[in-house]
């Protein structure tokens, strides 16, 4: 017996990634995969069909998915994916269920077991499944580099025979996993490092990276590890705190961001007219309409002498090492549900109950609190 694994090829606009790398093909056969992919699937990243041992291709995608126990993927796949899979088949990608409807009602139709990664615990045990924080880390990585390059001076003190220049001050605003890898780029590159959230318990974690915490007496935290809305009085006094720091910052790195819903603003239109000549802001979050209220996601913009940098799908833009670990985060997963050559789902295991969002034709969240869950007590 054996379990059949289908690799779909990403044809998103932005997207270079592949949800399996060569080095994982022999891990994968050991749980009992029979590994299949769309013909030039790695392309985007310099992976040719030859680099893979192992493994079928297979250049109609319709094809590749209708035997599928298991297709995975990285963004959401095109309807006419689901609607080739075969009822009750595993589906693994991000999905973002609030952009994309649609793509959930085909979900529940056909039903398909569709395991989310954005949906992914944010807990110990499953910390190397989490997608999100995988991808995030190295966004937070490019960010400073993108900035870097775009600022019109280095972030180091530098002492020449001409005379001394430097250090420029870098401010990041969002302190996750994307926001603190800033940091620790920032600092490594030799700037001052001021780091920012309304999350009062990030302060530790950005000092330890070598960052000022800036503090504004405000405690935002809210639910799953995320920040939660400001209230109009709160606002005030945050940016009242925050306005002389934009203004003395060379390079804002902004990343707070919460998948699938629009990123709150963080930077006004008046305080990036405050900014001195030549600053930049990177922001990370344009996807969900961007930290700044300027910012135009996709476009590089200039207000006055200040420059807006933003990005789409950043973690695409290293896609060699994203893939890298996207494909692990995945195959960590798979570990938990491919056994002995079988697919056995354990129901009460925290990481799947939390991860999967459709099965069995039923959103599981809301199937589970109405008592109706459509699965037996241990395996499905």
């Amino acid at each position: 017996m054996f379990v059949n694994v289908a690799v779909l090829k990403e044809t998103q606009t932005h997207e270079r990634r592949v949800a399996l790398v060569p080095s994982l093909t022999s891990r994968l056969t050991s749980l009992g995969a029979k590994l299949h992919m769309e013909t030039g699937a790695g392309e985007g990243v310099a992976l040719p069909d030859s680099a893979y041992t192992d493994v079928a291709f297979v250049a109609n995608r319709r094809e590749l998915v209708r035997d599928a126990d298991v297709v995975l993927a990285i963004q959401p796949p095109a309807l006419e994916i689901v609607d080739n899979m075969k009822a009750g088949a595993i589906l693994l990608s991000f999905v973002y269920e609030q952009l994309h409807s649609t793509l959930v009602e085909r979900l529940l139709a056909k039903k398909i077991t569709c395991f989310a990664m954005e949906r992914v615990p944010r807990i110990t045990r499953a910390q190397t499944m989490d997608a999100l924080s995988s991808q995030a880390a190295l966004a937070g990585y490019y960010a400073v580099q993108l900035g870097a390059t775009t600022m019109n001076r280095i972030l180091p003190k530098l002492t020449t025979a001409a005379g001394t220049i430097g250090p420029a001050k870098v401010l990041v605003m969002g302190l996750g996993v994307a926001g603190l890898e800033a940091i620790a780029t920032a600092h490594r590159l030799g700037a001052v490092v001021e780091g920012y959230d309304v999350r009062p318990e990030t302060a530790e974690q950005a000092a330890s990276l070598g960052a000022t915490f800036v503090d504004t007496g405000i405690d935002a935290r809210g639910k799953g590890g995320y920040a939660r809305e400001l209230t109009p009085e709160e606002k005030v006094k945050v940016t009242a705190v925050l306005t002389k720091h934009i203004a003395s910052a060379d390079l804002i790195v902004t990343t707070a961001a919460i998948p699938g819903k629009p990123s709150p603003k963080l930077i006004s239109n008046a305080q990036v007219a405050g900014m001195k000549a030549g600053a930049v802001i990177v922001d990370l979050s344009a996807e969900g309409g961007g930290n700044c209220e300027d910012t135009q996601p996709g476009v590089t913009l200039h207000i006055g002498n200040v420059t807006i940098v933003a990005p789409l799908n950043v973690p695409a833009l290293l896609g060699g090492d994203a893939s890298t670990l996207y494909a692990h985060n995945q195959y960590n997963f798979l570990a938990l549900i491919m056994k002995n050559n079988i697919i056995t789902i354990d129901w009460t295991d925290e990481v799947l109950a939390k991860t999967v969002l459709t099965h069995a034709g039923q959103m599981y969240d809301k199937a589970i609190a109405a008592g109706t869950a459509a699965h037996p007590a241990k395996v499905a």
